[in-house]
């Protein structure tokens, strides 16, 4: 292709564009680093299936009490107990209750 039938860049534009490169890397990290955390997470639990049956307990223990095992509280519980955050509690209770203990709810 011809010089005749490329567009032209404006070499401010060139830099500013590169110059945001930096943050789309470190979005992609953001966005990327959940999920490994998440992953590991869960890879700890089905590498620990006594771990995975303690939590089962205590999850009936929150049935017993007429609460769910996804309830705020305790996810809150759950969080505290195992030094994460609402949202890995959470999907760290699906995980458990999902291959481990499907009689809780």
């Amino acid at each position: 292709m011809s010089d005749l039938h490329s567009p032209k860049i404006h070499p401010a534009f060139g830099r500013a564009l590169f110059s945001l490169l930096p943050l789309l890397l470190i979005n992609l990290a953001a966005v990327w680093a959940p999920a490994l955390a998440q992953s590991q997470l869960l890879e700890s639990v089905k590498q620990n299936p006594t771990k995975a049956k303690a939590l089962c307990s205590q999850f009936q223990g929150f049935n017993a009490q007429g609460l769910s095992a996804t309830s705020r509280s305790a996810v809150g519980q759950i969080a505290r107990q195992e030094n994460l955050s609402p949202m890995d509690s959470e999907v760290l209770i699906t995980y458990v209750i999902g291959l481990y203990c499907p009689d809780v709810r």
